[in-house]
C-alpha cells in the first residue's frame, strides 16, 4: 500500500497491476454497486460492471465468504427461472454513533447501510474532558451489550460541537483532534481505539447534521442543500451534486464569524443573533417590563433563557417576537448572499431556536426571498428540520458508512474481510495499545428507556 505520507492522492504506483490489487479492485466495485442498489442479480452486475460470468462468480462467492453478501432470496421471473438476488448483508457488523454537545450527550447503534437502530440521549458536561470519555466508554459498552445478536464493532463515529481541521492523508485518526478548549489533549480518540480495537471518526456537528439530513431527513434525493443549524454558535453545512462539501481542511461553513449590523452596532452573526443574545435581550425585556410574560417569570425567579423567549413568542408575546425576528432576519440576511452565490434547491434550517417557533423561520424566509435574485428563489425551498437530537447521530453513521466503503480504503481491507485489518488501522491500534492505559472510573448504567 502506498504510504500516504509521500502520496496524499494515494495513488497506486504506476505500472501493471498486481494480481491481488485486480482481484481487490473488482471486489470493491461488485460490492459497492450491490451495497449502493446498482445492481442486485448476477446478469445485472455482469451488466453494470462489464466483468464475465465468472469473474462475477468467483467475486460474489468470496464476498459470501466474507460475509458481505448472501444470495438467499429470488427475484420476480421474467420469462424463466426466477433470479436469485444478491443482497449486501447490513448485519455484517455494527457502527457506534456518539454525539457531543455543550449540555448533552448521545450514543446510538447503526448497521452498515448507515440505519440508526437504536438511541439513547442524557445530560452531559463538556467542560470536564476525563469524566465525559469515562462517561462515553460506559454508554458504548452499555449499548452494545444492548444488542441482542453478537456482531462485530466495524467502528466508532463522534460528531463534536467545534470545526475539526481534517488530515486528508490521514485515512483512521490516532490522535484527538482540537474542537474545543482542552480537548485537544483529552486522549479521547487514543482511549477509544485502546479499549474497543476499532476505527474512529471525528466530524463536526453541524457536518454530522447536514449528512443526516441528507440521507434521513427533508435533503432526501435533493443534489443542493444548504444547513443552518442556530444556536449559541451558528454554522452551516454544503451538499453540492449530491455530496457533501468539505472544503481544503474541512473548516466549512463557519458563518457565525461574519459580521452583522442592527441597530447601529456591528458584530458576528454568533454574537448578534445566537442564543445568547436571545438570552440577554429577553432578561432586559423582563427587566424593563417590555415582556409581560418574560417579566413574570423574573418575577417568580425563573430562568429566563433563549427557550422562555421562543416559548413566550410563540405565545404572541410582542417583545419576545421581535427578539426572534431579530436574529431571523439577521441569519436570513447571511443565508441570502450564501444562496444567491450557490444556488441550492433547499435550505434547511435547524437548532433549538428554528425547531421550537415558527417565527425565526419566517423571518428567514421574508429576508432570503426578498434580498434575493428571482431566479435563485424560483424554486428554493427553505424548511426546518424536524430529526432533532436524531440528525447528527444519524450523520454520524453515515460519514462511518463512506469512510468504510471509500473505493480507497475498501480495496486495503475487503480481503482479509475487516476494516480492522487495513494495514493503517493495524498499525493505530498498535500505537494505542503502547500508549499508557488512564484509569476508567466506574459509571452507572443508563437508564432504562432508550428509543429506538
Amino acid at each position: 500500500m502506498q504510504n500516504p505520507k509521500t502520496n496524499t492522492n494515494h495513488e497506486r504506483p504506476r505500472g501493471r497491476p498486481r494480481g491481488g490489487d485486480l482481484v481487490a479492485a473488482s471486489l470493491c466495485e461488485v460490492l459497492n454497486l450491490v451495497r449502493l442498489g446498482q445492481a442486485d442479480t448476477r446478469q445485472e452486475i455482469e451488466r453494470t460492471s462489464a466483468f464475465g460470468r465468472a469473474i462475477v462468480a468467483d467475486r460474489l462467492a468470496t464476498l459470501g465468504e466474507l460475509g458481505l453478501i448472501d444470495e438467499a432470496g429470488t427475484g420476480i421471473a421474467t420469462g424463466g427461472r426466477a433470479p436469485r438476488l444478491v443482497q449486501f448483508r447490513k448485519e455484517r457488523a455494527r457502527i457506534v454513533v456518539i454525539t457531543l454537545n455543550q449540555s448533552a450527550l448521545g450514543v446510538g447503534i447503526a448497521d452498515l447501510s448507515g440505519q440508526l437502530l437504536t438511541e439513547h440521549h442524557e445530560p452531559g458536561d463538556l467542560a470536564e474532558p476525563r469524566a465525559c470519555i469515562d462517561r462515553i466508554s460506559a454508554l458504548v459498552r452499555w449499548i452494545v451489550s444492548r444488542q441482542a445478536k453478537v456482531t462485530d464493532l466495524w467502528g466508532i463515529s463522534i460528531s463534536v460541537p467545534g470545526p475539526v481541521i481534517a488530515n486528508p492523508a490521514e485515512r483512521f485518526i490516532r490522535t484527538t483532534p482540537d474542537f474545543l478548549h482542552d480537548w485537544g489533549n483529552s486522549g479521547l480518540v487514543e482511549t477509544l481505539l485502546r479499549e474497543f480495537q476499532t476505527p474512529v471518526w471525528i466530524s463536526s456537528s453541524v457536518e454530522a447534521m447536514t449528512m443526516g439530513e441528507l440521507h434521513g431527513g427533508a435533503g432526501q434525493g435533493e443534489t443542493s442543500m444548504l444547513f443552518v443549524k442556530t444556536g449559541k454558535r451558528i454554522g452551516a453545512g454544503l451538499v453540492a451534486v449530491g455530496r457533501p462539501y468539505h472544503g481544503a481542511s474541512g473548516a466549512v461553513g463557519l458563518i457565525g464569524q461574519l459580521p452583522v449590523t442592527a441597530d447601529g452596532q456591528t458584530g458576528s452573526l454568533d454574537r448578534m443573533a445566537g442564543t445568547d443574545m436571545i438570552e440577554a435581550q429577553g432578561r432586559d425585556a423582563a427587566a424593563t417590563g417590555e415582556s409581560s410574560a418574560l417579566a413574570e417569570l423574573l418575577s417568580r425567579n425563573l430562568p429566563i433563557t433563549a427557550h422562555e423567549v421562543c416559548q413566550a413568542a410563540q405565545m404572541g408575546d410582542p417583545a419576545s417576537t421581535a427578539i426572534i425576528s431579530r436574529s431571523g432576519h439577521l441569519i436570513g440576511g447571511v443565508i441570502a448572499t450564501l444562496a444567491s452565490m450557490l444556488n441550492p434547491s433547499l435550505i434547511v434550517l435547524a437548532g433549538s431556536v428554528a425547531q421550537t417557533n415558527d417565527i425565526l423561520l419566517a423571518a428567514v424566509r421574508e429576508t432570503v426571498y426578498g434580498v434575493s435574485h428571482p431566479l435563485v428563489t424560483r424554486d428554493l425551498r427553505i424548511v426546518r428540520s424536524q430529526m432533532g437530537a436524531s440528525a447528527a447521530l444519524l450523520g454520524a453513521a453515515s460519514i462511518a458508512v463512506e469512510a468504510l466503503f471509500a473505493p480507497s480504503v475498501l480495496r486495503d481491507w475487503i480481503m482479509s474481510g475487516s476494516p480492522v485489518l487495513h494495514p493503517e488501522m493495524v498499525e493505530s491500534l498498535a500505537s494505542a495499545n503502547r500508549s499508557e492505559p488512564k484509569v476508567q472510573s466506574a459509571a452507572p448504567p443508563p437508564p432504562a428507556a432508550i428509543r429506538t
